[in-house]
């Protein structure tokens, strides 16, 4: 395999950007949807007929030769990542796209790798991840490409109501050679999905609109609309395997609110509150859009309540010394509680 460095990784995204910027000269499209497209047509080092009919003569041989001289098959797939993260991360901007379609950045994700790679039974070779609510599919890339690097068989399951996402994800898992399902439709309805062994999940944030849906939730709200993200968690745990482990990013401020009483009978009947890590606030704008990461464990007979929840800040990640001495804390609570 071929690793890139970071001017490797911005070749890449040049690469991907350029044919972008072709497309988008003759055709109607945003960026992410040119970026779709592009990505499609890179795994297939070649251009469709239905394209090429729409394409000057000159555009389609210049995407070709582009094509033809990216060199994905024998890349890393996490350096394939990084560079389309570059380019969905221009396109979101280009887009306007809302912020609840935002990317999970990669210092959450690597943090997310992190606190996996505590909780995880090692015993397992081949995991089956979930993601109920994909998106760009970045933060499940982010887990599974740490897990196969780890020697691990990694199957994943990502689901997402939105077309546009779901087929930038589906061209991002593909460009990185991963073994991912993905389906299309809303996570809070039933699954097609076998239990998993983890589930990660950037939860969106909002009510849900589907009142009559809602109700069959415990997490449910007692009166008026209730929260997306309080009934994608319990939904999501329904999906684990006994003793399993599931990780959201959740408002810092949940369990703050009124309705977080049905949240935690919710956890309290499928498991158990295990940790919650808030981020460091100089990854957000402003205090209202704080986030922390809640850890959770299905039932099982190898699953208990931990006798100290993990509760705390998780310090600035550039500052080294504050983060040994927060790594050194979560070794102490995992041999003590887990």
């Amino acid at each position: 395999m071929i690793f890139l460095s970071q001017k490797d990784i911005e070749t890449l995204f040049s690469q991907l950007d350029s044919t972008v910027q072709l497309l988008r000269n003759e055709i109607d499209f945003s960026y992410l949807e040119a970026l779709t497209e592009s990505g499609s047509n890179l795994i297939e080092k070649n251009i469709p007929a239905e394209m090429k009919n729409i394409l000057s003569p000159a555009t389609a041989d210049k995407l070709t030769e582009i094509y033809q001289g990216v060199d994905t098959a024998h890349t890393e797939p996490e350096d394939i990542r990084k560079s389309l993260q570059l380019a969905i991360l221009k396109g979101l901007k280009e887009d306007k796209v809302q912020a609840n379609h935002q990317m999970t950045p990669d210092a959450i994700g690597f943090m997310f790798v992190y606190f996996i790679e505590k909780v995880r039974d090692t015993s397992l070779k081949k995991m089956r991840i979930l993601d109920p609510t994909v998106g760009t599919g970045n933060l499940l890339s982010t887990v599974y490409n740490a897990l196969a690097t780890a020697d691990i068989e990694v199957e994943a399951e990502g689901i997402e109501n939105d077309d546009l996402l779901i087929d930038l994800a589906a061209m991002a898992t593909k460009l990185q050679r991963q073994n991912v399902k993905l389906t299309h439709q809303d996570a809070v309805q039933d699954l097609l999905v076998d239990p998993v062994d983890l589930v990660v999940s950037d939860l969106p944030i909002g009510y849900y609109p589907v009142d009559e849906r809602a109700k069959t939730y415990t997490s449910a709200a007692k009166e008026g609309h209730s929260f997306a993200h309080h009934l994608l968690i319990e939904q999501s745990m329904k999906y684990l395997k006994p003793n399993a482990f599931g990780l959201f990013l959740v408002p810092k401020l949940m369990f703050e609110t009124p309705e977080a009483a049905s949240l935690m009978k919710a956890i309290q009947e499928l498991g158990y509150l295990q940790g919650m890590l808030h981020l460091p606030k100089e990854l957000f704008a402003n205090e209202q859009s704080q986030k922390s990461i809640l850890l959770l464990q299905k039932n099982g007979d190898q699953a208990e309540q931990a006798k100290q929840v993990l509760l705390g800040n998780i310090p600035d990640l550039k500052n080294q010394q504050s983060m040994l001495k927060f790594m050194q804390e979560v070794d102490n609570w995992k041999k003590e509680n887990l």
